[in-house]
């Protein structure tokens, strides 16, 4: 997963970067320097993801970036 990804699942959902942070249950400020470049996407960080909007590997595949 990559942050064009991860930007993807947001605007799919309609969400702002706070709810979905929330959503995701993580920082606003991760997602926020995710989507800009300066983190990278953790194993962890995808896990939860997918956790919270219910994702599997095909559906990431649609969303990918």
């Amino acid at each position: 997963m990559n942050k064009e990804t991860v930007k993807n699942i947001r605007k799919n959902y309609n969400m702002n970067q706070r709810n979905f942070a929330q959503a995701v249950n993580c920082s606003f400020s991760l997602i926020a320097l995710v989507e800009v470049g300066k983190r990278r996407v953790t194993k962890n960080l995808e896990d939860k993801i997918k956790q919270a909007f219910q994702l599997n590997d095909h559906d990431l595949k649609s969303l990918q970036g």
